[in-house]
């Protein structure tokens, strides 16, 4: 404040500004699987993203890890969806399983909830992947950032066999 006061700021142009306000994030797989375009997920709240642009993934394992650094959101109460927020603002959901809610939290243990500030990495959830492939429609796993609207890019990259926490799957612009 006291430096646009004294007239000292003048010398940046809004461009600098805008480039300087500007954050890409990078987003993580967070489970381990294969690959899936978010168009192909069978569920028209995914495949039509009603709720944000993202991927999905066929799971080999059964547990999630942050795709990113930041703070977590919300832990749904039957534990089969997370919502995180990265430090830079970028909102991610992600969606264990199709029609998972009706399991009630069977085969799922959370390991973070509200609040807890997360990395890259760290374990999130596990899940009981053979027990969702027998009660639910499919173990496949949107991951979809909600908040699309408020970032200037999203850029998928072209992955198609996917190491939990290790493989960068979006850079979003914030």
């Amino acid at each position: 404040m006291l430096k646009k006061w004294l007239g000292l700021d003048k010398n940046k142009s809004k461009d600098e500004t805008v480039q300087s306000a500007t954050k890409t994030v990078k987003i993580y797989a967070p489970i381990s699987g294969t690959y899936m375009n978010i168009e192909e997920v069978p569920d028209p709240t995914f495949s039509q993203k009603m709720m944000g642009d993202g991927f999905a993934i066929k799971p080999e394992e059964g547990q999630v890890l942050s795709p990113i650094n930041g703070e977590i959101v919300q832990v749904f109460p039957t534990k089969h969806a997370i919502g995180l927020k990265s430090n830079e603002g970028v909102e991610v959901l992600i969606h264990v399983g199709l029609e998972t809610v009706n399991m009630k939290g069977e085969g799922f243990v959370a390991h973070v909830s509200e609040g807890d500030k997360v990395s890259v990495g760290d374990v999130l959830l596990d899940f009981d992947l053979a027990l969702i492939g027998e009660k639910a429609e499919s173990t496949i796993t949107p991951v979809v950032l909600t908040n699309q609207d408020e970032l200037s890019s999203i850029e998928k990259l072209e992955e198609t066999t996917l190491k939990a926490g290790e493989t960068v799957i979006i850079q979003a612009v914030k």
